[in-house]
């Protein structure tokens, strides 16, 4: 095997030292994070659509055969899979496992924030951006009015969280509620691809109503609670971030709880058509 030479080596190496502080310098710098991880989030969500379409036309025989506005359907979803499971799983790191918003820790836990948790409220922006664009340009074949405003309230909100650092706590309590989005997608795939009636069908409609009940309704529960408990810190917060840290939540869960309904109604349609 002919060898590399040394010179060639040592160039490769000098290209990767100015890559690695560029993007240590500028790119994953503190006052350029929140810019960069919205253009990765925006980046990676038409990836995550390209993917969708090369593995759905090699691996799926229902594919083919979807309508242009299906497809399009079929590609978001699988976006939305992507995301939810990125920042499902950072949210619940973040909020359960690290110790950035411990009570142990000094100071006021509404105004902490670190370069991970802004990049992931940078990335999630960058989603409900292009998400919201997509729905916006095919409205209302991709969902109606309820997902505009979904959207809407969530990316302003989370947005002010990334730029400001105020209740970062609270969005990504918010955000864990994302759990739920891979499972109604895999009910869409099912249904779309004909297997109603199948028992993955069935169970998957179990494991939503469970996923839905503890991270879409029982959290948001206990969000308000833990705002209750940390008012004396809440109120510190600017007005604007004070009004989304009670409004937006409050929306989005009475949202939650009347798709919850439906939910419940699906469910036990579904099991009476099975005795």
């Amino acid at each position: 095997m002919r060898e590399v030479p040394k010179q060639t080596v040592m160039a490769i190496k000098s290209y990767q030292n100015q890559a690695q502080l560029l993007v240590k310098n500028y790119l994953f710098a503190d006052p350029f994070i929140p810019y960069t991880s919205i253009l990765g989030g925006i980046l990676a969500c038409k990836v995550a659509y390209d993917l969708t379409q090369l593995i759905s036309n090699f691996y799926s025989k229902t594919y083919p055969g979807l309508t242009k506005i299906q497809r399009v359907e079929w590609n978001n979803r699988g976006i939305s899979t992507v995301h939810a499971i990125f920042i499902s799983a950072l949210s619940l790191y973040l909020v359960f496992w690290s110790n950035l918003f411990s009570d142990e820790l000094a100071g006021l836990l509404v105004f902490r924030s670190s370069p991970l948790s802004t990049f992931g409220l940078g990335v999630s922006v960058g989603y409900f951006i292009s998400d919201l664009a997509m729905i916006l340009w095919l409205y209302p074949s991709l969902g109606g009015i309820e997902y505009v405003i979904h959207h809407s309230l969530s990316g302003i909100a989370v947005a002010y969280s990334m730029f400001t650092g105020e209740a970062q706590l609270y969005t990504y309590m918010v955000l864990i509620s994302e759990v739920t989005t891979p499972e109604i997608n895999i009910r869409w795939y099912l249904d779309t691809a004909g297997m109603k009636r199948s028992t993955a069908y069935l169970i998957n409609g179990i494991v939503i109503f469970l996923a839905w009940l503890v991270a879409r309704v029982l959290l948001f529960g206990y969000m308000f609670y833990h705002v209750y408990l940390h008012y004396t810190q809440v109120i510190k917060m600017h007005i604007f971030g004070y009004i989304l840290v009670f409004g937006v939540p409050a929306a989005l869960a009475t949202m939650n709880l009347m798709w919850f309904g439906k939910i419940i109604k699906g469910v036990l349609k579904t099991l009476a058509k099975r005795q």
